[in-house]
């Protein structure tokens, strides 16, 4: 266990953390606490719960999975992603049985740790985590339109196709005031950066937007009209429940486990990139978990890692879980001075914020980038869009996961036996005579979702200690979705460290993917060339100018 459960911050403390660092980490942590107010109340309003559980799964799990997470940076809480989960959650079982889930998903999480599962992430395909990941985008905007129409419908159905015709039914009963608050606050939340890029824009919206609701007496609906008060303290909380009844609560929970992980290695793998630091995924997966069995004692709900808070962390000079510490701190000092005050906040305020954060949790360019791609990696996409969009997010993960596991082994099939009319000779090379300052990273056989993660690691271990890189691609027959992200991640990290990447080797598919990515212009398309002779001689030719 103690091998398994490292947390950064203790491992931090031991070496030692500088007084400016603790500075720049309560600056930056305040301002996060600031940014996740709107979203912890916007996250849990949406999901068909109170506004006090989004403030209190931002304190309680934002504390534990920075104090006991595998990130420096990693910010936890309520997520867009589980919005749909929740409020379906909510509908069929109640609040004791979204408690009793998350419970379950936290002891799931716990498992996947001990379990060294940390890894897990890179079986999931990148159309896959795009596709769902757009789903969930689309089905959030959906259920704003309410709120942002200020419809006063009693009852939605849950299903999209059936949610859209009710809208469009009661379109004549539109309330224009609320249509204009949803458009100041999005207005608002997109341009306010332009001006100060200190405070975000969703908090000066509910700032701004309350204080004239308020004053003006708008005929709008507030937090107030649908929940009633906010609670300014947090009291512990049973759930009520029957140890028989326990096994219908296994799929909800193994669906938030599943996307809790996800969200969170993919939050902090994104956090690694931003400050060249490495997580520790098995220790980030079992924080996770104890946040999760505890928060819903208190009146939580599901917590993960949220990408945007976390990349809101790093920008703002933030290099240590005191930051997450902090963030969550600030959210209980505001709940417990301004929470009377927050129950002005109208509805329609919110529906701006989340349809703000629909959009960006779109992934449209990557989407758009995928369709221009393979037809396996668009079959995967599409699947697990339209499913989660239609059908359940859980199908639409498992469809996604079986789908492309099967295009892959279809893929292997058809390449069986053949090779690249432009592939290099297999003879064995002597790389002895290599100039020091040039490494050489060859990469044999597919690079497909399964390896990417791998084989990206590799190439900016290597690259990092040289000048110039030769990536040799003879043996390489298709390359997907997920590996020409990573690749493209990879390429921009090495390119920033002042790394020169050369490329040989590649067959005209695998060339024609590379540049329909912009990958063959990031690295320069005079470097990817046909031959490792020519490569190593243009690499060669690199150095020598760099040293005159």
């Amino acid at each position: 266990m103690n091998n398994i459960l490292q947390p950064k911050f203790f491992t931090l403390l031991k070496e030692g953390i500088s007084k400016e660092q603790i500075v720049s980490d309560v600056f930056a942590g305040i301002i996060v606490g600031i940014v996740a107010l709107p979203l912890a109340i916007a996250f849990a309003v949406a999901s068909g719960v109170s506004p006090e559980k989004g403030l209190v799964t931002a304190i309680i799990a934002g504390f534990i999975i920075s104090f006991l997470g595998g990130s420096r940076v990693q910010i936890g809480g309520p997520t867009g992603a589980f919005v749909v989960i929740i409020y379906a959650l909510v509908e069929q079982y109640g609040v004791d049985g979204l408690v009793i889930s998350t419970i379950m998903a936290g002891i799931i999480l716990i498992i996947f740790g001990l379990l060294k599962l940390g890894a897990l992430l890179r079986y999931f395909p990148h159309p896959l985590i795009v596709g769902f990941t757009s789903g969930i985008a689309v089905v959030i905007f959906s259920t704003q339109i309410k709120d942002a129409l200020g419809l006063t419908i009693k009852k939605l159905p849950s299903e999209f196709m059936e949610k859209w015709q009710v809208y469009l039914m009661h379109l004549s009963d539109t309330n224009f005031y609320a249509l204009a608050i949803t458009i100041v606050t999005i207005l608002i939340v997109v341009y306010s950066k332009y001006l100060t890029t200190k405070i975000p824009g969703s908090f000066i919206a509910i700032i701004a937007v309350t204080a004239i609701v308020a004053l003006a007496d708008l005929p709008v609906a507030t937090i107030e009209s649908f929940f009633g008060t906010i609670p300014s303290d947090i009291s512990f909380t049973l759930p009520k429940f029957e140890f028989s009844s326990l096994s219908m609560y296994i799929a909800p929970a193994l669906t938030i486990a599943l996307l809790g992980g996800i969200e969170s290695l993919l939050s902090a793998v994104v956090a690694d990139g931003m400050i060249g630091s490495s997580h520790r995924s098995n220790t980030e997966l079992i924080s996770q978990g104890i946040a999760n069995i505890v928060t819903p004692f208190f009146g939580g709900i599901p917590a993960t890692g949220a990408i945007a808070r976390t990349a809101t962390n790093v920008k703002n000079g933030g290099r240590t879980p005191i930051a997450g510490m902090v963030h969550a701190l600030t959210l209980f000092l505001i709940m417990i001075l301004f929470a009377d005050l927050a129950k002005l906040i109208p509805m329609a305020c919110l529906a701006g914020i989340l349809i703000v954060v629909s959009y960006n949790m779109s992934e449209w360019r990557s989407f758009m980038s995928i369709l221009r791609g393979s037809p396996f990696d668009i079959a995967v996409l599409l699947s697990t869009f339209f499913l989660t969009v239609l059908v359940d997010l859980t199908i639409a993960i498992e469809v996604g996961v079986v789908l492309a596991s099967l295009l892959f082994m279809k893929r292997m099939a058809d390449i069986g036996g053949m090779v690249s009319e432009n592939a290099e000779s297999d003879e064995m090379e002597n790389y002895s005579d290599i100039p020091e300052g040039i490494a050489i990273y060859e990469i044999g056989g597919p690079l497909f979702f399964a390896s990417a993660k791998q084989y990206a690691e590799t190439i900016k271990n290597i690259g990092f200690s040289n000048k110039i890189l030769i990536i040799r691609m003879r043996h390489v027959p298709f390359i997907d979705s997920t590996a020409l992200h990573n690749l493209e991640e990879t390429v921009k990290t090495l390119k920033n460290a002042g790394v020169t990447i050369v490329m040989s080797g590649t067959n005209d598919k695998v060339y024609k993917d590379l540049k329909q990515h912009h990958i063959v212009s990031l690295i320069g398309e005079e470097h990817i060339l046909k031959s490792f002779e020519k490569a190593l001689i243009h690499a060669k030719n690199i150095l020598d100018f760099e040293k005159n």
